[in-house]
């Protein structure tokens, strides 16, 4: 996965007591399937202990970043920047754009929400993006984005550092510690 431009994860906003697992989760999905950080906007940087401590464990590299204003990092991105909405284009028929401008060194941004999306994200963004146009979680949505993206290959991404890892089983569960 190294060598290929860089993916930042974006996300933008956080309902407090609804979204403390799905916040974490959306880190440590932008993590396991091969992005190379996730921005945290306001109260979504309370999730940002959880999320380094699963990196800590079980490896990275990743990063967590936080800003206050995610809109200044969103009209900042020199990047291509894609939306996650269901209200976006059918994934299936953009990605090969999305993935060659991936593939010709363009650093991505994507962009998840929470609540309500501004306006000026869907006007900022390269592409708009819909995993499927019927409500469905911001998770999925980013899981499925970056299984396409990568078409797999961060399926087996070595993790560097790591002082656990799982070792696949077919039945039970197996943890190594290093």
């Amino acid at each position: 996965m190294r060598g290929t431009p860089a993916v930042a994860v974006l996300r933008l906003g956080h309902r407090p007591g609804r979204d403390e697992r799905t916040t974490a989760h959306v880190g440590l999905t932008a993590r396991a399937l091969g992005a190379d950080r996730v921005v945290l906007a306001g109260e979504a940087a309370s999730r940002r202990d959880t999320i380094e401590d699963i990196t800590d464990r079980f490896g990275g590299p990743f990063r967590v970043e936080t800003t206050d204003e995610p809109m200044a990092v969103l009209e900042a991105w020199e990047g291509t920047v894609v939306h996650l909405t269901m209200y976006g284009l059918p994934v299936q028929e953009a990605m090969a754009d999305v993935r060659a401008a991936f593939e010709d060194g363009t650093e991505l941004l994507v962009v998840v929400g929470a609540g309500k999306v501004p306006f000026e994200v869907y006007e900022r963004a390269d592409w708009n993006l819909a995993v499927t146009n019927q409500p469905h979680s911001e998770i999925a949505a980013l899981a499925v984005f970056l299984d396409r993206l990568f078409e797999g290959r961060e399926l087996d991404r070595d993790w560097e550092d790591a002082e656990r890892a799982v070792v696949p089983r077919e039945t039970g569960k197996q943890v190594e510690e290093s």
